[in-house]
C-alpha cells in the first residue's frame, strides 16, 4: 500500500511536469504570435491564432489529466 502511494505520487509529479512543458510550448507559440504582429500580422488573425494555442493547450491538458487519472486507479486497484 505504501508503495503504491509512492508511485501514485510519482505519477502526479510526472504529469505536472508534462503540464509545465505544456505551459512553456504555448507560451513560445504566444510569443511568436506577437512577434511576427510587431511584423505585420493582422491583429484578428493573432487574436485567431492565440485562441487556437489555447484550445490545443486546453485540450493536451485535459489529455494529461485523463491518463494521470486512469494510473493513479490503475495503481490503487490491487
Amino acid at each position: 500500500e505504501e508503495r503504491r502511494k509512492e508511485l501514485v505520487k510519482q505519477v502526479k509529479h510526472v504529469g505536472e511536469t508534462a503540464r509545465m512543458s505544456i505551459r512553456n510550448a504555448r507560451r513560445d507559440a504566444i510569443e511568436e504570435v506577437k512577434r511576427l504582429q510587431k511584423n505585420g500580422l493582422p491583429e484578428d488573425a493573432a487574436k485567431d491564432a492565440e485562441a487556437k494555442i489555447q484550445k490545443i493547450t486546453d485540450s493536451f491538458n485535459k489529455k494529461v489529466d485523463e491518463l494521470l487519472d486512469k494510473k493513479e486507479k490503475e495503481i490503487l486497484t490491487v
